[in-house]
């Protein structure tokens, strides 16, 4: 599910029409064909016209993923979204997971994160591919990462480069000389209408064009002439280098809309103009080879470039090649894994020691993000993303500095460009300016526990003259975060709010501030009194089913949602205070889907309660994990009847039953009614007290499907961490991250007897060593690791040996990881993994 080209290929294929529509009024066989023979030729624009007056005359359903996935590749997100909503409106839960998936990148491409986020979940629990997965978890980073991101730090200005410059089609790959009085840039010859190619001989190729700067506006541009913009080529992405005496660019032949041969070349600037370019010696081959761009590794220069040659990370890599001389360099060398995803990697640039691409493989906000990695001298820094300053929730990329390191250019889609169709369908360029000296604001708020606190409120209020003035209040849901930009020379006032919470304020000042400073500040409020409640006791007896109010899932999902926290938390309480005890703790969905899958769904439902009382100190033999799915229909209680008044207490709450309720609104209490979670004990004491208010259900104003209520990462912990690990939720400073490729191994059918063998691998993404302890399982698996300590970036691996000798039936096995490291609590880190198997008959 990778983009289909590299973007500059794309925005071309997109932005020519073929003028071979038939005269009279094709039949609806003759629509598709034409659309077929288009999609062929990557014409996108007149694929979906044909598509969709075929559609038109027939409204074939078959049709709508296919206008979809058009609006898609054309970049035209609001009415991707509203072809795949159409589609999947009376679609079953588990078909189209494909065109689910791009609905979800439609969604984040618009910046609508909180249905994004749903939609990749969905799509996450029909989908088996490791390679999707991982790009899906990415993906709900990036999501994420968007809603908590400052919008734009203090000390960046972007303006558009102008109309002279942008056109309503695309421009791209912007590079400046080194006086910076000259922008080059790559265009199609014509700019300013969608191309009707009638005959072979129109002259539709892009070409690379200069503009020079007048007053701090830049003139008409001018193309090259033919030593560069040779005839009969695409001449695309140029650079320079730092010295300005050698430009960089493509040459691109087309087959149809397809890149045929791609290669780089070089040209020498003299006689007041750039000389006939010559084709780079050692880089191109039997492959793509984009976006070159000078650097420098080990003390050499070299040539940075992007490639789909075999052997890389994803579709296209960054790979670099050592200048020997005379126009010459030596193989090509891939960056590594470390810069190059399972996705694409675009337009890199180098400055002083950094590396400055795009990737849509990393976690970001949009389609290709700006990301930045710092060279050491022999391996690449994690990248980073460049937050909102540069990346928006579209297509960033080409990003350029100026030698000052101030000053540059960027591409980007976002709506406020110029655009010939869709608001962004087309690139344009933009100049940004780093300011030299700014001050800034960041706020936490903490409670004395120095727990996150979600909901609070951050008045920022300058002062003037000892008297409050202007007053900027935030209000942060989702996390517990604010950014400011301040004002130079100004004193101010910053005051938090949380209710139930006492308010807290400090003052600061950037009064003869010399260099730029980012303040910071963590709130710990206190919290307020809260009266005593009633004791109020329940007697629970064996066999006793007890409803887990507090644990809710999102439709479809498994996730443990933090208000599930406070039952499990009591669960926990019990099985400590009465150790002889056992338990079945159990799931069960609405009727709601296909049997299997919701058996399936509630029991990796009940699992992952499971894993979260085996991650905090319960051991595993005491639990019994199990699914009902939509076998057990929920009793209406008392007081789920005093609750919802239109319910019967005694009534059973099946199909039949809910289908009758008169409202969409009655029906969905119902289904969350039987969407529950429940235990009893089945071993140990015949009965036990518990305080009845304890797992009732909390009050709350947010909908449990609403993710403000996840716990959020840190700002600057750019790393996933999983939910199988204790880490998740908590401080990463300082700790080794275990970044395990798959923990999650399916097994297939096994034989009885048969034993099997496999690898949990892992990365070090952590700032420390990481050390093993213990590895623990059940008898029938055999573990191998080493208790070497792993270094930050190395690769481990946990070696393990299954027997089936004594399983009659399908299970799912959890093996338990504990370090030596301890997390910022003092708390030994445990990861948790899983393999499943079933036994064949």
């Amino acid at each position: 599910m990778k983009r289909l080209l590299p973007l500059f290929i794309l925005t071309i294929g997109t932005l020519l029409q073929v003028d071979a529509q038939p005269l009279n009024k094709a039949s609806y066989e003759t629509m598709i064909e034409t659309a077929e023979e288009l999609v062929d030729l990557k014409d996108y624009y007149n694929a979906l016209d044909w598509y969709e007056k075929a559609f038109e005359e027939r409204e074939d359903k078959a049709l709508i993923p296919i206008i979809a996935k058009m609006n898609y590749e054309l970049r035209d997100y609001g009415r991707a979204e509203r072809w795949y909503t159409r589609l999947l409106r009376r679609a079953e839960d588990t078909e189209y997971p494909e065109e689910r998936y791009y609905l979800a990148r439609s969604l984040k491409m618009q910046g609508k994160y909180d249905e994004a986020i749903l939609a990749f979940q969905e799509y996450l629990l029909l989908t088996d591919d490791p390679d999707m997965k991982k790009m899906v978890e990415n993906e709900l980073t990036g999501c994420e990462m968007a809603q908590v991101l400052p919008e734009n730090p203090q000390g960046v200005t972007i303006e558009s480069a102008g109309r002279d410059v942008n056109s309503p089609t695309s421009e791209y790959s912007p590079t400046m000389s080194p006086d910076g009085n000259t922008l080059y840039f790559a265009a199609l010859e014509e700019r300013r209408e969608v191309t009707i190619i009638k005959d072979a001989g129109d002259d539709f190729y892009a070409k690379i064009y200069q503009s020079a700067k007048d007053d701090d506006e830049w003139d008409k541009p001018d193309a090259l002439d033919e030593k560069i913009n040779r005839p009969g080529f695409h001449s695309v992405n140029p650079s320079l280098s730092p010295d300005g005496r050698r430009m960089y660019f493509n040459r691109v032949q087309l087959q149809g809309n397809k890149p045929g041969e791609t290669k780089i070349y070089w040209s020498e600037y003299g006689d007041g103009g750039w000389l006939s370019a010559n084709e780079v010696e050692g880089v191109n081959g039997d492959y793509l080879a984009l976006h070159p761009t000078v650097g420098e590794l080990f003390g050499k220069e070299v040539l940075f470039f992007v490639s789909n040659m075999e052997g890389g990370h994803g579709n296209y890599d960054i790979y670099y090649a050592t200048y020997e001389g005379a126009g010459k360099y030596s193989d090509p060398v891939n960056l590594g894994e470390t810069i190059n995803s399972i996705g694409n990697e675009y337009s890199p640039h180098y400055h002083d020691g950094t590396l400055y691409f795009s990737s849509d493989g990393h976690p970001g906000l949009g389609g290709y993000d700006i990301f930045y990695s710092v060279w050491d001298g022999s391996s690449w820094s994690q990248p980073k993303n460049m937050g909102k300053s540069f990346n928006s929730s579209v297509d960033d990329m080409y990003f350029r500095l100026d030698e000052s390191g101030y000053n540059g250019y960027f591409t980007s889609n976002r709506p406020e460009g110029r655009s010939l169709k869709s608001k962004t369908c087309c690139d344009d360029i933009y100049s940004f300016n780093i300011a030299q000296l700014y001050a800034d604001l960041v706020v936490g708020v903490f409670s004395e526990e120095k727990k996150p606190i979600l909901g609070a409120t951050v008045k920022l209020v300058k002062m003037v003259n000892d008297t409050p003035g202007e007053t900027d209040a935030k209000t942060q849901e989702k996390g517990n975060r604010f950014d400011y930009g301040l004002e130079l020379e100004a004193p101010y006032k910053v005051v938090a709010t949380a209710e139930g919470y006492y308010p807290d304020s400090v003052g600061l000042n950037t009064v003869g501030l010399k260099e730029s400073k980012t303040f910071e500040h963590r709130f710990f409020l206190k919290a307020k009194p809260v009266p005593p409640a009633e004791p109020e006791f329940d007697t629970i007896t064996i066999e006793e089913a007890i409803v887990l109010e507090n644990i809710l899932y999102e439709f479809d999902s498994d996730r443990i949602l933090p208000e599930a926290e406070s039952d499990l938390e009591v669960v926990k309480g019990l099985m400590e205070q009465y150790p002889d005890m056992r338990i079945e703790l159990s799931a069960h969905t609405d009727y709601r889907g296909d049997d299997d899958y919701n058996q399936r769904l509630s029991q990796s439902r009940a699992e992952s309660a499971r894993r979260w009382l085996i991650r905090n100190g319960i051991s595993r033999s005491r639990i019994e994990a199990v699914g009902y799915g939509e076998t057990k229909w929920q009793t209406v209680s008392a007081r789920a009847a005093t609750m919802n008044p239109f319910l019967t207490e005694g009534e059973v709450l099946t199909p039949e039953y809910i289908d009758a309720l008169p409202t969409k609104e009655e029906q969905e209490v119902a289904h969350l009614l039987n969407r529950r979670t429940e235990f009893k004990i089945i071993e140990g004491p015949t009965s036990i007290t518990i305080k009845r208010t304890e797992l009732r259900k909390k009050p709350t104003t947010k909908s449990s499907n609403d993710r403000r209520s996840l716990p959020v990462m840190p700002q600057q912990d750019t790393i996933k961490v999983s939910e199988m690990s204790s880490l998740y939720g908590k401080s990463l400073k300082q700790v080794p991250i275990m970044d395990f490729a798959e923990r999650k191994v399916a097994l297939g059918k096994v034989k009885k007897g048969e034993t099997r063998e496999f690898d949990y691998t892992f990365t070090n993404r952590g700032t420390v060593p990481l050390q093993i302890s213990i590895i623990t399982a059940c008898e029938c698996t055999t573990t191998d690791y080493s208790t070497e300590p792993v270094a930050p970036g190395e690769t481990g691996k946990i070696h393990i040996l299954f027997d089936s000798s004594e399983k009659d039936y399908e299970e799912i096995i959890d093996v338990t990881v504990m370090l030596e490291n301890v997390d910022a609590e003092g708390i030994p880190i445990i990861e948790n993994l899983e393999y499943s198997f079933d036994i064949e008959k």
